[in-house]
């Protein structure tokens, strides 16, 4: 039978996109594997990812996609998206096994990779004798802090949200504020924070946890996880470090400065890229659940007139309510009712507002942008990273304040958004940190830091890169397993 190795994402695309990367990277070494990627739906409006799926399907033959039934929830409004992400992917596995047991009757199944929301589902692959990954898909930092929650559990009564001033001491870290732990578990009493405990005691006994990083990005934490100091009451599994993975092309099919397909010609925002000077544009973007309020984009708008910076601004509706969930607006932004009077007018010569959305990754590595701020998603970071470009992490939700203190003060290639306690951003920080980062000495220091990572990055995916290395012991661990 042929070998096949199946993958497991959680239902946010940025999750999927990992994956999908995860899986061309494995048939780059083992083009003989068939890569099965199981799609769970999203309990929520996670963004739309027909298209995306529809478009790796036809270029990856290797890469099958199978779709589950949908399921629903037992809560029916939820604190947040993770406890209904969390509830839908436990309530899956009966649907998880019975797709495994099909897989396997035709193919020989190597392993199975979970998300790490998917923890659940290890018992699934033990009940089948299926060999069983982690791949994280946030930093190896973040990783750290998860395996470490056991410990921090039991040190700690009351929860993070209420431990203002008290610093977490977690192996390969900086000493993290309690309230800037990840917003699923700043309150323990909330299910997701129960979610997020049970899979971080999971987590060690898997096979091996595969990473989206590269080693000279984190040693510190890495080297902390590899000695088991982060799970010092039980066996750490092998780590590996593949990436980064950087999705090279975006849904919509476009990619910039000649590559890829223009299916509709330039757009108007790249030909006006086009005309800006190199690195002197700040590119400002913020994710697939990245959304503002009327008040906030006003302040952005401000802020950026006032500093006299060249901007490329990706904007989206403020968002809308659904089930007590904050989701994205489907429709195009009306940017004369949402940006302050005559400001698109007094800007168009050196700035460019782009309705809900561009492609990440084109707009990263075109000669123009020297700037990005950004939610601090791990994929946009990378991307980031991988182009060269200097950030202001500027957080929203899940990980991102946690994925902030990492940035700035240990691989030191973003200045901090500084925010008030309710998360508002005045004119005056927005104005103050984009003039910083394009125009003084620190901002020169993120900019050489980031550059140093960019060519570590490149050397690290290089045929005898220490990602390479850890792809190759990754797939001989499959064989030992199996």
């Amino acid at each position: 039978m042929s070998s096949a190795l199946v993958l497991l994402p959680s239902p946010a695309i940025g999750h999927l996109i990992s994956m999908v990367e995860l899986g061309k990277f494995i048939l780059s070494s083992q083009p003989s594997l068939s890569i099965h990627i199981l799609i769970i739906p999203a309990p929520y409006s996670a963004g739309k990812t027909s298209s995306y799926i529809e478009n790796v399907a036809a270029t990856v033959p290797s890469i099958y996609f199978h779709h589950l039934p949908a399921v629903s929830p037992h809560s029916t409004t939820a604190a947040n998206h993770e406890t209904l992400t969390f509830e839908v992917l436990r309530l899956s596995q009966p649907n998880v096994c019975q797709i495994l047991i099909s897989i396997s009757e035709t193919s020989t199944v190597n392993a199975l990779v979970l998300d790490f929301f998917c923890a659940v589902h290890l018992s699934v692959a033990s009940a089948l004798k299926i060999p069983c990954y982690f791949f994280y898909t946030s930093p190896a930092a973040c990783l750290a802090l998860f395996l470490y929650t056991p410990i921090n559990h039991r040190k700690y009564t009351k929860s993070f949200k209420d431990l203002n001033g008290t610093f977490l001491d977690v192996p390969g870290l900086p000493p993290i504020p309690a309230t800037d732990m990840p917003k699923p578990v700043l309150d323990r009493n909330d299910k997701a924070y129960e979610f997020f405990l049970e899979a971080s005691e999971i987590l060690p006994k898997a096979s091996g946890i595969i990473i989206n990083t590269y080693e000279s990005l984190e040693p510190r934490p890495l080297k902390a996880i590899s000695e088991g100091q982060c799970v010092p009451d039980s066996t750490t599994p092998p780590i590996f470090c593949i990436g980064p993975l950087i999705a090279t092309r975006n849904e919509k099919d476009f990619t910039v400065n000649g590559v890829g397909n223009l299916k509709d010609g330039l757009p108007e925002w790249l030909t006006w890229l086009d005309s800006q000077p190199s690195r002197s544009v700040v590119f400002l973007c913020f994710g697939s659940l990245g959304l503002f309020s009327k008040e906030q984009l006003m302040e952005i708008a401000i802020g950026l007139e006032r500093s006299g910076q060249r901007f490329l601004w990706v904007v989206r509706n403020p968002p809308a309510i659904e089930k007590g969930l904050a989701i994205s607006a489907q429709a195009d932004p009306d940017l004369d009712s949402l940006l302050p009077d005559g400001f698109l007018t007094r800007t168009k010569d050196r700035g460019y507002v782009v309705k809900s959305w561009a492609p990440q990754v084109a707009v990263l590595n075109h000669d123009s942008v020297g700037g990005f701020v950004t939610h601090c998603g791990w994929n946009s970071v990378l991307e980031a990273v991988w182009a060269g470009v200097p950030m202001v992490a500027w957080p929203l939700y899940a990980e991102q304040r946690f994925n902030r203190i990492v940035m700035v003060q240990d691989m030191k290639i973003a200045l901090s958004m500084d925010e008030s306690e309710d998360g508002f951003v005045t004119a005056m920080e927005v104005e103050k940190r984009v003039t910083e980062l394009m125009e003084s000495e620190s901002g020169k220091l993120v900019r050489e830091q980031t550059i140093a990572m960019k060519k570590a990055a490149k050397e690290a995916l290089s045929e005898s890169g220490s990602s390479r290395v850890a792809l190759s012991k990754l797939t001989e661990s499959w064989k030992r397993d199996i």
